[in-house]
């Protein structure tokens, strides 16, 4: 495995995670029963619920989404059909409304982005006003399978790599993307572990 891969399975998921802990063996210390594939959907739903779970509680953003969806409002053409005033009696704010409405104009070939390289995937979505790079690399990492994402933004990643590596503070964002370029092609095992870590110290997850 020296190219990145699509984790398509928990078979891929175990053999780079062995091949992880061969390029570095504080891995090994995880337990792999916390290292799980946890793939998500894709498409517009998917960074819909993105940028609707921005800032609020899970509960308050399952009840928004939960609205939309009854409303026929997690489609591109229906977003667009729609006014502000429509999203926002849906429980959008003026702001997340706003996104809702780039994401659709931004008419992403959904399709396309499986084949194209997380960078490549980042920079797509990552135009669209509303959309970080956090977000794209979770979507690069859970959506579309891409075994060499890594959120290097994560608060979680951070402490758990503080932790694991017995750091004497929480590496910044530049410093973590740095420390994991080692790691490549295995890099979104490398986040599962190291969330699967924080979990085991902190115990709580570190993605929702």
């Amino acid at each position: 495995m020296d190219q990145a891969y699509h984790l398509k399975d928990e078979n891929l998921l175990s053999d780079g995670l062995a091949a992880l802990c061969q390029i570095e063996p504080a891995f090994a210390r995880v337990d792999p029963a916390r290292v799980t594939l946890r793939s998500r959907e894709a498409g517009f739903v998917a960074l819909a619920k993105a940028i609707i779970s921005q800032q609020v509680s899970v509960a308050s953003a399952n009840a928004i989404t939960a609205r939309l969806a009854e409303a026929g409002m997690l489609q591109p053409d229906a977003v667009l059909a729609a006014s502000e005033a429509d999203l926002r009696a849906l429980g959008l704010s003026r702001q997340k409304a706003g996104y809702m409405r780039a994401l659709a104009e931004a008419r992403i070939d959904y399709a396309r982005l499986h084949s194209q390289s997380t960078d490549e995937v980042v920079a797509i979505l990552t135009a669209v006003k509303g959309i970080g790079r956090w977000t794209a690399e979770i979507y690069a990492m859970f959506a579309l399978g891409h075994s060499d994402a890594f959120a290097a933004g994560d608060l979680a990643l951070q402490e758990a790599a503080r932790v694991l590596f017995d750091l004497p503070q929480r590496p910044d964002e530049r410093r973590l993307r740095a420390m994991a370029a080692p790691w490549s092609p295995h890099r979104a095992i490398a986040a599962r572990a190291l969330w699967g870590y924080y979990h085991m110290v902190k115990e709580r997850e570190g993605v929702a």
